[in-house]
């Protein structure tokens, strides 16, 4: 019955906020096309491998919450979060991408600061709806406090998922092609924390800062939802 009332009460916000997600989508895709074609230079090419990766976590929640038997069948919904929460990071991962920003000269800063700049919001902006959606989704099944707790963790494994895939150089799918070097790496870092202080140090700012952004804009949204409905009562 949630599932319905979420999609029947929602239905007409989604449909918007999905649009105007291509809209932006749209936007950074014609940036980059317009820097392929005015400099010949295709080196931000890589930029849509990782969109397209941000889409994959949002793409999951979209269709988890479309299925209404989700909590009777845990083992299937448990395996299919699994597979979400390996790939949840790479909605974050194009932040890190600003990284570039200095190596390449071909087109002005300025612009390649704008091009980097919108295809990371629209990675962080996906994450969030996932997010929120699994949190939702999650609340079915252990309770808000749990779902809550859970996200929290979420957004450390979220953090250590960057870090294993801008300094370790991993993907995703990398747990199932090189599983054994994947995790010698992880145990690297896992069993020697003072030896990879700054290690921790990037993965803990990483949490706190992914953390303290979705749940500033989890806020503003029940803020902005509850004033509507009182301004309709």
């Amino acid at each position: 019955m949630i599932y319905k009332w979420i999609n029947k009460n929602n239905a007409s916000l989604n449909l918007d906020m999905l649009q105007w997600l291509m809209v932006s989508c749209g936007f950074s895709c014609l940036l980059l096309a317009a820097r392929i074609f005015i400099t010949g230079d295709m080196t931000y090419l890589f930029l849509l491998w990782n969109l397209f990766l941000a889409f994959v976590p949002f793409a999951i929640t979209r269709w988890l919450t479309s299925k209404t038997g989700f909590a009777k069948h845990k083992v299937k919904a448990a395996a299919t979060l699994f597979v979400w929460l390996l790939f949840i990071p790479n909605s974050f991962y194009i932040l890190t991408d600003l990284f570039h920003l200095d190596k390449f000269d071909s087109a002005p800063q300025w612009f390649d600061l704008l091009l980097i700049f919108s295809f990371a919001w629209n990675g962080i902006v996906l994450g969030i709806i996932s997010l929120r959606r699994a949190e939702i989704l999650l609340e079915t099944v252990t309770g808000r406090r749990i779902s809550t707790v859970i996200i929290f963790s979420v957004m450390w494994l979220n953090a250590f998922g960057i870090y294993i895939g801008r300094y370790l150089r991993f993907n995703s799918w990398d747990i199932i092609t090189q599983p054994l070097s994947l995790f010698s790496a992880i145990f690297e870092v896992w069993l020697h924390p003072f030896r990879n202080k700054m290690e921790w140090g990037m993965i803990a700012l990483y949490a706190v800062f992914m953390t303290v952004l979705y749940f500033t804009l989890k806020k503003l949204g029940e803020n902005f939802s509850s004033h509507h409905q009182k301004k309709i009562k």
